[in-house]
């Protein structure tokens, strides 16, 4: 299948890092929302408001196992002049028949249960005898072992103020309030929440599927065995752990060798499984770099605006960048460079951007501050460039690690930050107030 031919603008054109940006954050839309079942939508960004139908609690109901009972009937007691009521019944929670309490009666309440009529507080079991009259006890008796203590006398040594250990009805939330508003992201509490308030189903924007896929045939699996000029297949692994961490559903594809056909042929099965497309190594000027030509074929030639524009970014590392769209529902695509370094860099700044837009969350960028450089020596940069350099962050402090180069992945395993050098900058002595792009 043909398509159109990639945009030429990128390669007469040195990027801003920036202007990278907002080209895919111009063309990246959310998706569309869907009705899902509440533990399908966690992770998902709820699309509406969503409004409260019944108060929670919905009735008053206690806090404590003990004893429901009138204030009047408890004033004053104590240990040595306890109130001594008469046990009506027991209140479960889940009852719906409740017991009436009336003058120097009590019943015994169950945590959760509700408020009986009559009753004005609750009395913790710990301030009762149990109703056996040998003083106050730990805890009551199971119901199946001791049904008889639903009924009788029960010693009550100290005295309650009206509504003590009550939970009053909607004091968590009440009918009408907005228990959550649009572009909340439905974490456990979310959940619980929704589920809470009768909510068995939410509107909310999927999460997006996202296919990683790595190019180049000296790659090998981990757990092969590595020949002669082959290296292990690193970046589809982080790419896709990345993609995850965003929010993403994210499915890794092998590596794929430097066969422009395979490669085309690989990016068409695949666009029938993803809302984003990811691929790392072969956009430079190299021989042997196929990204550029396979894609000069992928998609529909009919349809417009297809196309994916390969550029030079005035940014180190990740200098040569991919971005378009492919194939007959104008699937996004972002072509990354196949250092370790500058993949995760690009991913970072670019792709992570991309998927939270396709989540509709309204913050779609990592948290950034400003932080001082310490180092043992100047840091040096290109000129022209802006440069991302791995480091570490602890308060208001940051520190290099590893060299500048692309292809340093341990480096990047003890990175929890980027330090940002701008274009105008070639140096950066110590002590300086540097920006900061927080990874963790």
């Amino acid at each position: 299948m043909s398509s159109a031919a990639p945009r030429t603008t990128g390669q007469d054109h040195l990027w801003s890092v920036d202007e990278h940006l907002e080209d895919i954050l111009a063309t990246v839309r959310p998706l569309e929302p869907i009705e899902l079942q509440l533990l399908d939508a966690q992770g998902c960004v709820l699309v509406d408001d969503v409004t409260v139908p019944v108060s929670l609690p919905p009735f008053d109901n206690s806090s404590m196992d003990g004893y429901a009972v009138r204030v009047a009937d408890v004033a004053g007691a104590s240990e040595e002049f306890p109130a001594v009521l008469e046990v009506v019944g027991d209140v479960a929670a889940g009852q719906a028949e409740l017991v009436q309490v009336g003058p120097g009666q009590t019943a015994r309440i169950m945590t959760g249960a509700p408020l009986p009529p009559g009753a004005e507080a609750v009395v913790p079991v710990e301030w009762t005898d149990g109703g056996l009259g040998e003083g106050p006890v730990a805890g009551m008796r199971a119901r199946s072992l001791a049904p008889e203590g639903a009924s009788g006398q029960v010693h009550v040594y100290r005295p309650a103020e009206a509504r003590a250990h009550v939970r009053a009805k909607g004091s968590d939330v009440k009918a009408g309030d907005r228990a959550l508003e649009a572009g909340t992201v439905l974490g456990p509490p979310q959940i619980a929440l929704l589920a809470a308030i009768g909510r068995g189903t939410v509107r909310v924007r999927p999460r997006p599927r996202v296919v990683v896929m790595s190019t180049g045939s000296e790659l090998v699996q981990p757990d092969e065995e590595l020949r002669s000029g082959q290296i292990y297949d690193s970046n589809s692994f982080a790419l896709t752990a990345a993609a995850r961490d965003a929010g993403a559903i994210a499915y890794r594809v092998g590596a794929v060798a430097d066969d422009a056909e395979i490669l085309r042929s690989t990016i068409e099965d695949q666009l029938v499984r993803a809302d984003l497309m990811v691929t790392t190594g072969g956009v430079s000027v190299g021989a042997y770099d196929v990204v550029k030509e396979a894609l000069e074929s992928v998609g529909d030639e009919d349809e417009a605006g297809s196309g994916i524009d390969f550029r030079k970014l005035a940014m180190q590392p990740g200098k040569p960048q991919g971005f378009g769209s492919i194939g007959p529902d104008h699937t996004p695509l972002l072509a990354l460079p196949g250092n370790p370094v500058s993949s995760y860099v690009s991913f970072e700044l670019f792709v992570r951007p991309a998927i939270r837009t396709l989540m509709g969350l309204r913050d779609v960028h990592r948290p950034r501050t400003t932080a001082t450089l310490t180092a043992d020596k100047a840091l040096t940069s290109p000129k022209g460039r802006r440069q991302f350099l791995r480091a570490t962050y602890a308060d208001g402090a940051v520190t290099p690690v590893g060299g500048a180069g692309s292809h340093l992945v341990a480096a990047l395993a003890h990175a929890d930050a980027l330090i940002v050098v701008p274009e105008d900058s070639e140096s950066v002595e110590p002590g300086t107030e540097v920006e900061v792009v927080l990874l963790g």
